[in-house]
């Protein structure tokens, strides 16, 4: 079993990490989402689920960087641990990061929620929090 210091991964340029997650999103959704051109429903829920959390772990990488969550309780820290370090330096960083949490967790993540305009939000989402953070770092 690896020791708790061989679970953190310690990531040099967060912000150019995000919008790696990003385009890998983006990538996933354009080669595999088939996206119905009439209805505007992406076909497949699971391409829709894979792309919400690859972004959300995109979110999660650049957060962990700027505010060191992992080092501090436990190396899987809560949603609420993100939103407590969050709202300590900014609060409309901390308003794009629950939002971000809702669409592209919850509603691409989870759900699998196929219209192309939720998804759209959810990568406006995350490119808004990486620009936030990137004047943070």
């Amino acid at each position: 079993m690896r020791t708790r210091d061989e679970r953190i991964e310690i990531v040099t340029d967060p912000v150019a990490e995000a919008r790696r997650y990003m385009a890998n999103a983006k990538e996933l959704l354009n080669t595999k989402g088939q996206l119905d051109p009439e209805t505007q429903q992406y076909r497949d829920r699971k391409y829709v689920r894979m792309a919400g959390n690859t972004l959300w772990n995109g979110m999660l990488v650049i957060m962990e960087s700027l505010f060191h969550l992992k080092n501090k309780r436990h190396p899987h820290p809560d949603v609420i641990d993100y939103k407590d370090a969050i709202s300590k330096r900014d609060g409309k960083l901390l308003d794009l990061f629950i939002s971000g949490y809702e669409c592209m967790h919850i509603m691409m993540g989870y759900d699998g929620v196929r219209d192309k305009d939720i998804c759209a939000t959810g990568f406006r989402l995350a490119n808004d929090i990486i620009d936030r953070c990137a004047k943070m770092v």
